[in-house]
């Protein structure tokens, strides 16, 4: 049952994640690399999937968050906190790309993240099981996008392409965190549904 305390950290997360800028232990990854030539339609290209990557991770916030809340086992509780803050960190390399690209954040960030904030919820009550199920299969599908934006970013922007290919190896570990602690292969017919909202949400926000 959630209770008052977690229900005003819940709160004050979602706060953070949408309105504070984002802060990270780990440098910036290709923060030391040159900033190369690119044509002004390459820059808007890449800062549209920056931001799209950007709005993955504060689903990812939302989701862990929601997860976290009704989490049965501590130990699962503590897993998905821990990867909620690395998750935190690519929210803020994918921030600061997105601004020195001249950039700007998705206007839907609050419909996103009230979304994923919901599926965790639910995720979570359902079970640990399910709940680390739902969790690994969501990395992967984002490890799978990540790649795909790896193919797609210019070829010259070695800044961005360094940021996305250190989460996609991040990302690949939380799913095997998640398969770890008991998580259980989801139904194929949830994962389709998943990929068919993950469209819908990227093809949104690579415009808005």
């Amino acid at each position: 049952m959630l209770n008052i305390d977690k229900l005003i950290i819940g709160f004050d997360n979602a706060v953070r994640t949408l309105f504070a800028p984002a802060t990270t232990l780990r440098p910036v990854p290709g923060k030391d690399l040159l900033e190369n030539e690119m044509s002004e339609s390459e820059r808007r290209k890449s800062a549209a999937l920056m931001r799209v990557n950007h709005v993955g991770e504060v689903c990812a916030q939302a989701l862990y968050q929601g997860q976290a809340l009704t989490a049965r086992n501590e130990q699962v509780r503590g897993a998905l906190d821990q990867a909620a803050r690395e998750e935190t960190e690519h929210l803020a390399w994918t921030e600061r790309r997105i601004a020195e690209l001249g950039g700007h954040k998705s206007f839907l960030n609050p419909l996103w993240y009230s979304g994923s904030f919901a599926l965790g919820l639910v995720a979570g009550a359902l079970g640990d099981k399910w709940n680390l199920g739902f969790l690994a299969e969501t990395e992967r599908q984002v490890e799978a996008h990540l790649a795909d934006h790896l193919n797609r970013l210019p070829q010259q922007d070695d800044r961005s392409r360094a940021i996305v290919s250190q989460m996609k190896i991040d990302e690949a570990c939380h799913a095997t965190m998640a398969v770890s602690y008991g998580g259980a292969p989801l139904p194929t017919p949830i994962k389709a549904a998943m990929k068919f909202s993950s469209k819908i949400m990227t093809h949104t926000a690579y415009w808005v």
